[in-house]
This record gives C-alpha cells, sequence and structure tokens, in this order.
C-alpha cells in the first residue's frame, strides 16, 4: 500500500464529515435535482467541498458533486481518490439512515483501499487489498476494530441472503433472484441503501449482491476494495471480469458481488 495513506486520518476526515451532513440531516433541508434527475442537497456539497480539500493535497480527487478532469489528463494518473460524498441521496431524504460516505484510494484502474461510513449508524468499514478488512460499530467512540473475514467450512447459509437496493430494483434483479431461488430453494431478501450493501457482503450479514442497473464508479469503488480485502468477489455481472475504473465513460456495467464463488455459475437473464 502507498506510504502516504494515512488511515486514522482518513477516518477522522470521514467522522468530521458525517458530523456536517448529520448537522443538516436534522433539518427541514431543500432539495435540488441534477441534470440526469438524482437529487442533490447541501449536505452532498459540504461533505464534498470538506473531503475534497483534504484529499487533493495528497493526490487528485474525482468525486461525484465536482468538476470532472478531462480523460486525456486523469488517464495518466497513478493515484487518485474516487470519492462518493453522500452515497444513497434518496435515503438521505427519506431519512431512514441508509446513506454513507465512501473514499477509494485507486492505483491505476483499480481501488487499493476502501473506506465507508454510515453517520447515523455510527459504522465504519475499511479494507485494504493484501492486509485485510475491519469494521468499527461505534466509529465515532473509537473503540476496537471487528476484523471481516471468509468462513472457511464451504457452506451456504441457508436461507440463501441477498441483498438488494431499496431504490433501483429492476426486472433482471428479481429474474436473476428466481435463478437464485431454483438452484438454492429459499432466499431471504434484505434490502438497503448506499455503500453499506457492499459492506453488508463484506461482514456476512448478506450472501450476494446483484446490482443490475445504473451505478457509477464512485458507487461501488470503496466497497469492492472492503470485499476484496477480506475474500468476497466484485465483478462485471455479464462479463464475470474484474471491474475497471478511471474509464472515459464512468458508469459501471452490471455488477455481482458475494461471499462464494459458486454464486458465479448461477446466469443472470437480460
Amino acid at each position: 500500500m502507498h506510504q502516504s495513506l494515512d488511515i486514522p486520518g482518513i477516518h477522522r476526515l470521514l467522522i468530521r464529515a458525517g458530523k456536517e451532513i448529520l448537522s443538516i440531516y436534522e433539518t427541514s433541508f431543500a432539495v435540488s435535482y441534477k441534470e440526469d434527475s438524482s437529487p442533490v442537497t447541501l449536505a452532498d456539497r459540504i461533505s464534498d467541498r470538506m473531503i475534497r480539500q483534504e484529499l487533493q493535497e495528497s493526490f487528485p480527487v474525482i468525486s461525484e458533486e465536482s468538476v470532472h478532469e478531462a480523460y486525456e489528463k486523469r488517464k495518466n494518473w497513478d493515484h487518485y481518490w474516487l470519492v462518493d460524498p453522500l452515497d444513497g441521496t434518496k435515503e438521505f431524504i427519506r431519512r431512514n439512515g441508509e446513506f454513507s460516505i465512501n473514499i477509494a484510494f485507486m492505483e491505476g484502474d483499480t481501488p487499493r483501499a476502501g473506506f465507508v461510513y454510515a453517520p447515523v449508524l455510527d459504522e465504519l468499514f475499511w479494507g485494504v487489498i493484501g492486509e485485510g478488512a475491519w469494521k468499527l460499530a461505534q466509529a465515532s467512540a473509537g473503540l476496537e476494530r471487528q476484523p471481516m473475514t471468509l468462513t472457511s467450512d464451504g457452506k451456504l447459509h441457508d436461507p440463501l441472503r441477498v441483498i438488494t437496493s431499496r431504490s433501483h430494483m429492476t426486472p433482471e434483479t428479481e429474474a436473476y433472484i428466481e435463478r437464485l431461488q431454483e438452484r438454492y430453494g429459499a432466499v431471504t431478501r434484505i434490502a438497503s441503501g448506499s455503500g453499506l450493501k457492499l459492506c453488508r457482503v463484506a461482514e456476512g450479514t448478506a450472501d450476494v449482491y446483484p446490482r443490475f442497473s445504473r451505478t457509477m464508479e464512485w458507487d461501488f469503488a470503496a466497497g469492492e476494495a472492503i470485499c476484496r480485502s477480506c475474500g468476497c468477489f466484485v465483478v462485471n455481472a455479464q462479463t464475470r471480469k474484474p471491474l475497471t475504473y478511471n474509464k472515459e465513460d464512468l458508469h459501471n456495467p452490471w455488477v455481482l458481488a458475494g461471499r462464494d464463488e459458486r454464486l458465479l455459475d448461477v446466469p443472470i437473464v437480460r
């Protein structure tokens, strides 16, 4: 891992940004809409500004809420930060607590470390490729971290636990769940918002996360690093190959993440 990566400093930054977000969450905030009809609030913008000001001192930053450098320039970056300053704005607006701040440290086209903080839940997840993944259940209190690892008994949970987007369910996802039921029998569904879905896979609360709808690179990079750091897979759902980042087009393909590679054998239908 890059010697300049200050993990305790990133934790502190996430908690500070989370406090700013919560200060707005508790008010009657206004909602505006971007050109793609996705919502944005003052909390998105304040968190973005705070995170970029600190992180850009070390490496360039790509953030959902900022103007992106031209591809001809950023394609040559060796290291950079990929940030979603408030992932799950729809959940923020609904006040259900299922939103997060996502920060990924990128090396070329691959996430090498990821950090996801859920301010309402006060849960902080992070992972470093080659070093491991951890969770702080009460992050602002700085309590002892808990490692996240895969079990090695070769068993799938019964019933299989599938986590899906609370706001972006699709017919293709329903069809995939039907295929899982055909192969494994009963399936328990869990609905959740933001980058927390990948964290639930990493911690073992969920077994598989199919995302067969539109997402952006900053939606997945941090969670992918966390998942891969503890042995889970995150792949292009249609090719079963790794995701790539810092593309000219920052949209993701359909994505599939899970805790057991046998789940890769279950076909999706288009």
